[in-house]
């Protein structure tokens, strides 16, 4: 199993588990995606370990974070990723965010201020994307689904079989970390009360849309559908290209790639990060 040290760092009356590596004066803070944690960014990390210093965390609920006992929502989220920058980054950073971490991150957007120098977002879900009319029927009926999981993850055996689209894509110490993390009753139950919360947060987001970021962002769609969702993903693919539009400062690229982009393409992650960091002031502008 993965060996890395990190540590509790406490935002808003909350403990959230931080891990720190690389060198050099540059920082970037990676965001995860729904029911996972600072584990997912592991195929990306080592790439970028001599580019600079790199934070990747557990959201309150997940992994070696403190527990919650109450319904955060993705403005509770939000202000535990402003809190936690504030607590460990000391200048300018890139944040890299993994679907439903993009929302997370584009609430962040303006508290962060100008110490945003980049934005990285991994095949996220605009809120205008029609998947999201109805989704509090959705959102009801994978929250029945996810209570038998809940339940079934008690078995470590059942554990692997419902976490095969991980197990699949991410390195095996990593997965096994995920396992023993993410794939449990408490992990569950958590991703349950963050579905709940993305379900809550759709109807404010399409009223007051998150303020743009201004600095340089750069969107990644992963190109590969989900057996069945093709139509689907191309809708949502194009919702993605239409709201990069909408950025003084925007591009929109498609990757070779399932909806865990830095599983499967750890390398382009780890160099559009770099580049990224190329575009602080006084640097190159974005290349062809």
């Amino acid at each position: 199993m993965r060996q890395a040290v990190g540590r509790a760092v406490q935002v808003n009356g909350r403990s959230v588990y931080v891990e720190e590596s690389g060198t050099g004066p540059e920082w970037v803070v990676f965001e995860a995606g729904q029911g996972l944690g600072r584990t997912c960014w592991d195929p990306v990390l080592p790439l970028l370990t001599d580019r600079g210093r790199l934070v990747a965390y557990d959201r309150a609920g997940f992994g070696r974070s403190g527990r919650t006992a109450v319904q955060l929502g993705i403005d509770d989220m939000a202000a535990d990723l402003v809190a936690m920058v504030e607590a460990v980054v000391p200048g300018p950073f890139v944040l890299v965010a993994h679907s439903m971490g993009g929302l997370v991150a584009r609430r962040a957007v303006e508290r962060l201020g100008p110490r945003l120098q980049g934005l990285l977002l991994l095949d996220p879900t605009p809120e205008g994307a029609p998947v999201y009319d109805t989704f509090d029927q959705t959102a009801a009926k994978v929250d029945r689904a996810m209570g038998v999981t809940q339940a079934l993850v008690r078995s470590r055996s059942l554990a692997r079989l419902v976490s095969g689209n991980v197990r699949r894509v991410f390195p095996a110490d990593t997965y096994a970390t995920m396992l023993a993390e993410d794939f449990v009753p408490a992990g569950i139950a958590q991703t349950r009360k963050e579905f709940k919360a993305v379900a809550a947060a759709i109807p404010q987001l399409r009223a007051e849309p998150p303020v743009l970021p201004a600095c340089p962002t750069l969107l990644l769609s992963a190109y590969r559908p989900v057996k069945g969702r093709g139509k689907q993903h191309a809708v949502i693919a194009e919702h993605q290209r239409r709201w990069v539009q909408t950025l003084p400062d925007g591009r929109f690229e498609k990757v070779d790639s399932g909806h865990f982009i830095q599983a499967e393409q750890p390398g382009i992650v780890a160099d559009r990060v770099g580049h990224l960091l190329d575009q602080a002031p006084g640097r190159r502008v974005w290349s062809a």
